[in-house]
């Protein structure tokens, strides 16, 4: 629930999966994270006081929220494996054998002209892959932070090869880095089940999408836009500025004072 400015990341990523055309949120929490679910909510106290005190735009946002989706909330078991594929397990009831579904990393925002899950949904519909994953060229002294891929030669359509998780610049397999938006077949359910934990004991979307990619396609697709990633401090504020920047109602104004600064 970290926010960028005035709003949750979480927020920001639901609003990013209704712009395309997302209408289903399913929020994968675990104990102790029931202030996500209250966010999305709605808060009748909270809304009397803003009408009493006549806050007609705050009124309004607040009641939005709870519209935006049609939010399901699934509880992640605690005897599940650790790691960034596990939410993959907890929600496979819920998705059905014929559907494809976006999957998102919580702590990677994309500023674009086209919603990044847009760009995805495209070209899963136009190639239907077994898996599609969001990525961005990297520098390289950063691309140890990031699974990075390798892309399978004499294809047209960024098919991948491999992917290998936070290797240095000298074992990556390019500075093209994986980020936290995926569009996923029904295969990667199929798969995740069958896919041991690897490093550290954890369960991997790495490791899963290696073994679909030996068999089946998985896209490796560029993204149009800025990827930024909230994962530490210097990103954070990073991104907090940027978001800053492009607020209507915020922007001139932080501008002039960023200019203000004597640094």
């Amino acid at each position: 629930m970290l926010p960028i400015i005035d709003k949750p990341i979480i927020q920001y990523l639901v609003e990013e999966a209704v712009a395309s055309g997302i209408k289903d949120v399913i929020l994968v929490t675990r104990a102790g994270q029931t202030t996500m679910e209250d966010h999305f909510d709605s808060h009748v106290e909270l809304e009397h006081v803003l009408t009493k005190n006549g806050k007609r735009e705050a009124l309004k946002v607040i009641k939005n929220i709870p519209k935006m989706a049609n939010f399901i909330y699934v509880r992640q078991k605690k005897h599940l494996p650790y790691g960034n594929a596990t939410p993959l397990l907890a929600v496979k009831s819920l998705i059905d054998p014929s559907e494809a579904f976006v999957y998102m990393f919580g702590d990677d925002l994309v500023r674009a002209k086209v919603p990044a899950t847009k760009q995805l949904i495209d070209v899963f519909q136009k190639h239907q892959p077994a898996a599609i994953l969001a990525v961005q060229k990297t520098p390289w002294e950063e691309i140890h932070r990031y699974a990075s891929v390798r892309y399978k030669k004499g294809t047209k359509i960024n098919q991948i090869e491999a992917i290998v998780e936070k290797a240095d610049r000298d074992h990556a397999y390019s500075n093209m880095a994986q980020f936290g938006r995926f569009v996923f077949s029904y295969k990667a359910i199929e798969e995740i089940e069958k896919t041991p934990t690897g490093k550290d004991d954890e369960l991997w979307l790495t490791d899963m999408n290696n073994r679909l990619a030996q068999k089946d396609v998985v896209i490796a697709q560029p993204i149009q836009g800025h990827w930024l990633t909230t994962g530490d401090p210097l990103n954070y504020l990073k991104a907090t500025v940027e978001f800053a920047l492009d607020r209507p109602d915020l922007g001139r104004d932080f501008r002039q004072y960023l200019k203000s600064l004597s640094l």
